[in-house]
């Protein structure tokens, strides 16, 4: 049983491995950010936090994922939250609050179940908005 999860943990990794840039000293506008429409709004690099351009900025230097990285805005609890979805397989997906500070994981990981500190994210969060999806081939 030991070697099953060991060779899963393996093979995980091994698809999903990314290339890191620590390059952030300018926050460019990316590609294709003011052509997402949502049904509410245009979502556009004026109305998206720097924080949040800088992270879009960082996945489009790493290697492409499978699924591609998407971040959708949505409101929870009163707030605008970002919910990024994972890089792949058994990973957890993040939310951050308006100013990009991790909150936790609410879905993903083995389980599926995040980190279950938000366990009802899915019931009460609102207002889906696409912010940014990778759309490299």
């Amino acid at each position: 049983m030991k070697n099953i999860f060991l060779l899963l943990c393996i093979v995980a990794a091994s698809c999903c491995g990314t290339k890191k840039s620590s390059d952030t000293s300018t926050v460019k506008v990316p590609a294709g950010i003011d052509t997402v429409i949502t049904e509410k709004e245009k979502v556009t690099a004026e109305n998206t936090p720097a924080c949040l351009l800088e992270m879009i900025n960082g996945f489009a230097k790493e290697e492409k994922q499978n699924p591609p990285r998407k971040i959708y805005s949505y409101t929870y609890k009163a707030k605008t939250v970002y919910y990024v979805t994972p890089p792949c397989c058994d990973f957890f997906s993040d939310l951050y609050d308006s100013d990009c500070k991790l909150m936790g994981h609410p879905d993903g990981g083995i389980t599926g179940r995040g980190d279950g500190k938000f366990s009802d994210f899915e019931k009460e969060k609102r207002n889906e908005k696409l912010v940014w999806k990778d759309k490299r081939k």
